[in-house]
């Protein structure tokens, strides 16, 4: 596996080479560290499944330079307009009807009529999608069901022996997940997985209601899902995590081998040996920056058997986020 610089420009030939080879690339975003391959080569996209051990019914999003596209890639409505002239590039994904021509591999849309794509924001990917044009089929860079990777050494302990390079770009901006948003019928813009971009701003910028849902109606797991994320098990340690409200941490009384995570620093008292903290004054900012890399850290930590994490009170905004990644994380393989 090749280690490569985001701020060598030879490096970044290298990294477009290799992608247009058919070969796989850990890149940085600004949400997550994705696993990309060349949207339209079928044998790298499978690739991507193999290696992340994914299941072929999720799909995957297409990373882009620029937008729109043409009409033969995917249908473009109006509200897609105005979202991409507002909050492209950003951790934003629009899911759309894919063009009757679309070039892109079939395995992108997990045999939907529709494809997952955004133009993220990150520097060092905007350069990589440019030097070709190349679309980029890039899930998380991290085995199906995990925690997600926020930093390239974080993809070199879980991926490093089977993909080809890593492109490191440092420690992603967001620390969650873009917000998926279907336009499928774009009267009706609902939005399939929070990030952070909030169903306010959405709202605001088309002005229409926007609605959201955490799982596509009467899909279960062996359906197609209509975007990434939509499984209830998803982005969780292989230690046991249990949740408690925000606010009652003070009252749990947890074995010795429990680590305790708080939303920000607990005052009053001496924190335990295992008492950790997302942020120092519970800014939903530095708690998502930082989520998955503490919870990853405590996953490797032998005095841990359990974690107690603290969940959010909001529904809305970056906070209605996180809360969906810690549920999913909590319902996993422990439930």
């Amino acid at each position: 596996m090749e280690r490569l610089s985001g701020q060598s420009a030879t490096d970044l030939d290298r990294a477009a080479e290799l992608l247009r080879k058919g070969r796989l690339v850990a890149v940085p975003t600004e949400t997550v560290y994705g696993l990309a391959a060349d949207a339209r080569q079928d044998a790298a996209v499978r690739h991507v499944f193999t290696v992340k051990g994914r299941p072929l019914l999720d799909p995957l999003i297409v990373h882009l330079p620029s937008s729109p596209l043409p009409a033969k890639e995917v249908e473009w409505p109006e509200a897609a307009r105005l979202l991409a002239d507002t909050l492209w590039p950003g951790p934003l994904t629009l899911v759309l009807r894919r063009g009757d021509s679309c070039s892109w591999s079939p395995l992108v849309s997990a045999g939907l009529p529709t494809v997952a794509i955004r133009v993220p924001e990150h520097p060092v990917l905007q350069e990589l999608l440019h030097r070709g044009p190349l679309p980029l089929a890039a899930p998380s860079a991290n085995p199906f069901g995990y925690l997600s990777p926020t930093t390239a050494e974080h993809v070199e302990e879980q991926l490093g022996e089977q993909i080809d390079a890593i492109l490191d770009g440092g420690p992603c901006a967001h620390g969650v997940e873009s917000t998926i948003l279907s336009l499928v019928h774009p009267e009706r813009p609902t939005v399939l997985r929070p990030g952070p971009v909030s169903r306010e701003t959405l709202a605001h910028v088309l002005g229409l209601e926007v609605e959201q849902v955490t799982r596509g109606p009467g899909r279960g797991a062996a359906d197609p899902q209509l975007a990434p994320g939509q499984l209830p098990s998803h982005y969780s340690p292989h230690t046991p995590l249990r949740l408690f409200p925000e606010g009652a941490g003070a009252s749990l009384d947890p074995e010795p081998d429990t680590a305790r995570v708080f939303l920000q620093r607990p005052s009053g008292g001496s924190p335990g040996d295992l008492d950790f903290w997302w942020s120092e004054d519970g800014d939903p900012v530095t708690v998502a920056r930082s989520l998955f890399a503490l919870l990853r850290r405590l996953d490797r930590d032998p005095r841990v058997s359990l974690i107690l994490a603290e969940q959010p009170a909001s529904l809305e905004g970056l906070e209605g986020a996180l809360r969906d990644r810690l549920s999913r994380a909590a319902h996993a393989r422990h439930s």
